[in-house]
């Protein structure tokens, strides 16, 4: 097993999780079995809990962890499936080794920092490591592990020193450290800043690590005498220093680390053995085909994202890479466009008269409109407004998890005739009549980390899902397995009001009590989904239900579906890599 270790320097949110990622998919593309893991300092259990407007998207996995959206980079680059294991917390660690003291097994002995929480990262990382994670069931050949946060914070001490016994434990030939560092240009003249890379890698050095490459965050391609400067100062070879500078995409970085050689370097110093060279990959020629497509795109698709964490885009990371899978595989560029919830609602034509009606320009201009999930009652009622506006003006309309509760809402107070219609989440205390969508009854009310109903679960489609679009789709499976993270679900009593009216449930559970898929009759695209489709997203591979949203955006989607019926003919083939 060989281990490949990514830490950051200078600043936190530089790029070590695509930069881990790209150097993933290079490996995996010469035919080596990869894995990853993500290590997170915070003492937070897992990422359930945190705000998305304070760390971003929060990830779910097939078994149900709430993972960083680091996670969600891994899979989508490397097309494998991770656990909740692979996301390692201070707090996963400590608990851990609390639990294994009141069992007794330290047999009395002072529990402490060294050795006990670092030995308990090192054989979390060892275990997890050899867990297969992709469809050949075998064990990886090389795990990637990402170090969150920046080298010299506190809270990561324990995971630096584990790293640093870690390395001479499994060997120094199966063991090497990435270091991303950012190279400031600062004045008018575009000068490049070494200094901060250099006190970086200097306290990584003072904690036991040292790096064996150095991966250069910039706004442009590093000067030769810069990365000679760094060489220098930071006691690796100028081969050894790579500039990662702002690219087109992110499909873009793994071409620029192996143009600069980064195979080679990790080919010599790991002693590796790669199954396939990568000229001949058919991985790397598809990935190469992608990035180069996504250079070429001209004909727009125009997307209102309606939100409530639209400040930080990061909360939505996989529903916008979603997007973007979809629009690169029918040959489209999206021009995404955030549309904050709250602006859309009447009281912010007096508050604030610039953001409403900019915010109405975005939706009433776009091509289709998109409501992802989230929590709270904040930003609803413009929430509805835009689900009103795409079902009266046949715009196509895709709701996720709470997209799809609050286009029930909507249909149920202008089309059933449901006086007050809402969500059990948003009115707790208001009339149970009103209430169309109702907290599910399993759920604790009283604990809030890792209690919803969470992960991968099958969804069955019912009798009404015959030639629908979502049906179709899906390739006319009987079945769906999509990831979910919720708490509320439509209210059964209300589903037959919702049905008579040309609102659809073609998707239930495995039981046939919740409702999972809803699309509207006589609509060119109006589709709910309670699961989170993004989640499964890869870039060579988009999820059905977005590719058809953004193919009905685009005018594509009738054409597509009579293919699909004729099986695999040039459009077929034109869609997908």
């Amino acid at each position: 097993m060989k281990y490949v270790l990514v830490t950051g320097g200078v600043i936190s949110g530089i790029g070590k999780g695509v930069i881990a990622s790209s150097t993933g998919l290079l490996l995996r593309a010469s035919g080596l079995r990869v894995t990853a893991i993500k290590i997170d300092p915070y003492l937070n259990i897992d990422a359930g809990t945190l705000s998305p407007l304070d760390h971003g998207e929060v990830f779910v996995l097939d078994d149900g962890g709430e993972v960083d959206l680091d996670l969600g980079n891994y899979e989508r680059f490397l097309d494998i499936t991770l656990s909740r294991d692979n996301n390692i917390t201070t707090g996963k660690i400590y608990r851990t080794v609390i639990e294994k003291e009141r069992e007794g097994k330290y047999l009395g002995k002072t529990v402490q920092v060294v050795p006990h929480i670092t030995d308990e990262i090192q054989n979390w990382v060892e275990r997890v490591a050899r867990i297969p994670v992709d469809d050949s069931g075998l064990e990886p050949d090389v795990c990637i592990i990402e170090l969150g946060g920046v080298v010299g914070d506190i809270e990561s001490a324990p995971f630096i020193e584990a790293m640093r016994q870690f390395q001479f434990r499994v060997g120094h030939e199966n063991f090497f450290a990435i270091h991303v560092s950012l190279i400031p240009v600062v004045g008018a003249v575009g000068e490049q800043k070494t200094k901060p890379t250099q006190n970086s890698v200097r306290d990584l050095r003072g904690l036991g690590l040292s790096p064996d490459l150095i991966a250069c965050r910039s706004s442009k391609p590093l000067e030769d005498d810069v990365t000679h400067k760094i060489a220098m100062f930071c006691h690796v070879p100028s081969e050894h220093v790579m500039t990662v500078h702002d690219c087109k995409s992110v499909y873009h970085v793994p071409l620029l680390l192996q143009n600069q050689g980064l195979l080679n370097v990790l080919t010599k110093r790991l002693q590796l053995d790669f199954p396939l060279e990568l000229p001949k990959s058919s991985l790397w020629s598809k990935w190469k085909q992608l990035a180069d497509r996504h250079s070429r795109l001209h004909d727009v698709v125009k997307i209102a994202l309606v939100g409530k964490y639209t400040h930080l885009q990061d909360s939505y990371i996989s529903v916008v890479k979603s997007l973007e899978h979809a629009c690169l595989s029918c040959s489209r560029k999206l021009e995404l466009h955030w549309v904050e919830a709250t602006n859309l609602e009447p009281e912010m034509q007096t508050q604030d008269p610039i953001k409403f009606h900019d915010a109405w320009k975005s939706v009433c201009s776009a091509s289709g409109i998109l409501v992802p999930g989230g929590f709270g009652n904040r930003g609803i009622e413009g929430m509805i407004l835009a689900c009103k506006w795409a079902r009266e003006n046949n715009i196509p309309y895709l709701g996720i998890c709470l997209g799809l509760q609050v286009a029930a809402i909507e249909f149920s107070r202008n089309v059933c005739g449901v006086e007050n219609a809402t969500s059990e989440e948003f009115a707790p205390n208001g009339d149970p009549k009103s209430h169309v969508v109702v907290f599910m009854p399993e759920i604790d009310k009283t604990k809030m980390g890792g209690t919803m109903r969470l992960g991968d679960r099958l969804t069955l489609f019912t009798s009404a899902a015959k030639d629908t679009i979502v049906r179709k789709l899906y390739n006319n499976s009987d079945t769906v397995h999509e990831r979910h993270r919720h708490r509320y679900e439509i209210n059964p009593k209300y589903v037959k009001t919702m049905e008579d009216k040309g609102l659809i449930f073609i998707g239930h559970d495995e039981r046939d009590e919740r409702m999972i898929i809803f699309e509207k009759k006589d609509h060119p695209f109006f589709v709910g989904t309670q699961y989170h489709p993004e989640y499964k997203t890869r870039p060579l591979k988009p999820t059905p239900v977005f590719l058809g949203f953004v193919l009905s955006s685009a005018g594509l989607l009738e054409t597509y579906l009579k293919d699909k019926v004729g099986q695999f003919t040039k459009f077929q083939n034109w869609v997908h890599f």
